[in-house]
């Protein structure tokens, strides 16, 4: 069974407003990864979060994250 693909608008928004939580990770399959933006977040009071905001930037222009944690290309 083929795996569906996620969505590169989706992935950026997520990580727009929820990226001090790695919920853009998480929703890629990059577990580890949103575990640490998790604790960046925490350790530096909430400016850990500009990580998140920016990732979902960089998405969305397509020059981060082009692919998730299972290798399929985002649409």
């Amino acid at each position: 069974m083929e795996s569906e693909r996620k969505s590169k608008v989706f992935t950026g928004l997520l990580g727009i407003f929820l990226g001090g939580l790695g919920v853009h990770r998480f929703y890629l399959g990059y577990k580890m990864i949103g575990i640490i933006q998790i604790a960046v977040s925490f350790v530096t009071l909430g400016y850990g979060a500009l990580w998140g905001i920016i990732e979902g930037i960089l998405i969305l222009a397509g020059v981060a994250i082009k692919t998730d944690a299972k290798g399929m290309p985002l649409k």
